[in-house]
């Protein structure tokens, strides 16, 4: 590929976002890396206690929580899925994305985020610099659900201990919630996504942003831009 359709190429991911100009600024020439953080990390706010480290300077790692949960059959989601989709990415990722459940493709490859909706989730990652190998990527349920229902409450119960030991093993600087599911799941609450987005919320020592899903936006694409200026605040969260 040469230089010109590369070019052509990564705008054409901002085109997709609804992205009308761009920006001279140097600082948007600069990928959104940050230095290290500090070594402890301590809950913010009104979020729930962290589950993964039992108060040790140390939580568990991915691979002890993916060991853990092993093949599980604590809720009835596994006598209908092929895979177990745990989670993938940098194990020390400053931007974690959590979206609802895996789908059909990510239930036959046991990756998240590899069908059309991970395709534009990777679309929107490269609008600020960043590749799926530079974040983490997690579902708050590890099981496809039947026909692709929305989980039920016993179903979250089950999986969401494994979920907040991810969060807290990765410990980003910045958690995305990827629609009204993962939000609800998150933050506890049932209000309207449309009234939560723009807004940062205090997480388990992390910043937390709430956005659209990608499976919503394929849908609705006329919501892109509403994702776009969040992201942007997420952009802007890694390089404080």
């Amino acid at each position: 590929m040469t230089r010109r359709e590369q070019l052509a190429e990564h705008l054409g991911f901002f085109e997709e976002l609804g992205v009308d100009g761009v920006s001279r600024d140097p600082s948007w020439r600069r990928r959104a890396v940050v230095t290290p953080r500090a070594a402890e990390s301590a809950p913010v706010g009104d979020a729930p206690p962290s589950t993964g480290g039992g108060g040790e300077p140390n939580p568990d790692t991915l691979e002890q929580i993916r060991g853990d949960l092993g093949e599980c059959t604590r809720c009835k989601l596994h006598t209908g899925r092929r895979t177990l989709v745990f989670g993938v990415g940098n194990p020390d990722a400053d931007l974690l994305f959590v979206g609802e459940a895996p789908g059909r493709d990510e239930d036959r490859e046991g990756v998240p985020f590899v069908g059309r909706a991970g395709q534009l989730l990777t679309k929107i990652i490269a609008s600020i610099g960043l590749t799926r190998d530079e974040v983490y990527i997690a579902n708050v349920i590890k099981c496809r659900p039947p026909n692709n229902r929305n989980p039920e409450l016993d179903e979250v119960q089950s999986c969401e201990p494994f979920l907040f030991r991810q969060l807290d093993a990765v410990r980003p600087k910045v958690v995305m919630a990827l629609g009204a599911f993962a939000i609800r799941a998150l933050l506890g609450t049932d209000q309207a996504i449309s009234r939560l987005r723009g807004t940062v919320y205090d997480y388990r020592g992390a910043k937390l942003v709430p956005t659209f899903h990608p499976a919503f936006l394929l849908r609705s694409p006329e919501r892109k831009r509403d994702v776009w200026e969040d992201m942007k605040t997420v952009r802007a969260l890694l390089v404080e």
